[in-house]
């Protein structure tokens, strides 16, 4: 097989695993897969059409992501997210967060209190949608933290994020038409507001209310 030929294969190998990524990870946030539910090799190969190998590879990455766990010879189970982790990984959100606001508040510009604004604003109109919703709050914080001009800060709850999306598919999917969403991003205008008056103490304990509102 020339060069040539062998980058193309896996060049669209690649590509196959991740649409089956991407594909089992929605299945996930969506409720398709519910937590602790088991996910069978063969039954991914039918309805994605492909050989195994994509499929394996997909679901040997999403149990190195810990989103997966794997069973041999009877397949991957769903993990599930309990309340207990949710909250751990809370706390661990307000270190982060609030830590990086000791460092950046006296640097947050009236420039940067209008884009949280109008991220914010987003929040508040993407009430139809359960991740429309999501996606604007999770704006909201990312645009926060980035204020600090940490790149690893920002990746680091970028990907705390992604975990408690699994989290908040669990708790609010399927009750989502009987949640208020405006209850969790309540503190926003406070949290803008203690920021714009420099009030290091005042914005931590309002990012506090406004994480505590997650598990609410």
């Amino acid at each position: 097989m020339k060069s040539e030929e062998f980058f193309r294969m896996k060049k669209q190998q690649e590509s196959l695993k991740n649409m089956v990524y991407q594909a089992i990870l929605n299945g996930i946030f969506t409720d398709e897969y519910k937590p602790n539910q088991i996910i069978n090799e063969q039954e991914l190969v039918q309805k994605f059409g492909c050989s195994k190998t994509p499929i394996r590879e997909a679901l040997v990455t999403l149990c190195n992501e810990g989103i997966l766990r794997s069973f041999p010879r009877f397949g991957y189970q769903v993990v599930s997210v309990s309340r207990e982790e949710a909250q751990n990984i809370l706390d661990f959100r307000l270190v982060l967060e609030g830590g990086y606001l000791r460092q950046s508040i006296g640097n947050i510009t009236e420039e940067n209190l209008a884009e949280l604004a109008e991220i914010d604003e987003r929040c508040k109109q993407s009430t139809d949608s359960v991740w429309d919703h999501w996606e604007a709050n999770t704006a909201f914080h990312l645009k926060m933290i980035s204020f600090s001009g940490n790149a690893y800060a920002y990746q680091e709850l970028e990907r705390t994020m992604n975990v408690l999306k699994r989290a908040y598919a669990q708790f609010y999917w399927q009750t989502w038409s009987n949640v208020n969403p405006a209850l969790d991003i309540a503190h926003h205008n406070d949290i803008m507001q203690s920021i714009r008056e420099k009030d290091l103490e005042k914005t931590q304990n309002y990012l506090k209310e406004d994480l505590a509102d997650f598990c609410g």
